[in-house]
């Protein structure tokens, strides 16, 4: 996958389509990504607890990486990612401006 952690990516189809957001996790067996912000779910949680409350809380689901494209942190556009070799070490950079990327 050419996605990792940390990265800031663009959801490019489904309900939120054009919004950016940080990646908090990678499932590379699933080939999914759990972005900040992103496909929000609704799940009712019982207290286990005594004093502890349940109720109704929002968290992030995994999406498809194919459905998110990497924003390049120079030209500020969502891009493919790229290869370079440099020094014996392999370097991932944008697609449309050449920019490093971390």
């Amino acid at each position: 996958m050419k996605i990792k952690k940390g990265d800031t990516v663009e959801i490019l189809s489904g309900n939120d389509k054009g919004k950016q957001g940080e990646v908090l996790e990678v499932i590379p067996k699933a080939e999914k990504i759990l972005v900040k912000g992103v496909n929000i779910r609704k799940k009712h949680v019982k207290p286990r607890k005594q004093g502890e409350e349940g109720g109704i809380i929002s968290t992030e689901c995994a999406i498809p990486s194919g459905k998110a494209n990497v924003v390049c942190p120079k030209c500020n556009k969502a891009t493919k990612v790229g290869y370079t070799v440099e020094k014996d070490e392999k370097v991932r950079v944008c697609k449309k401006c050449g920019a490093k990327l971390k």
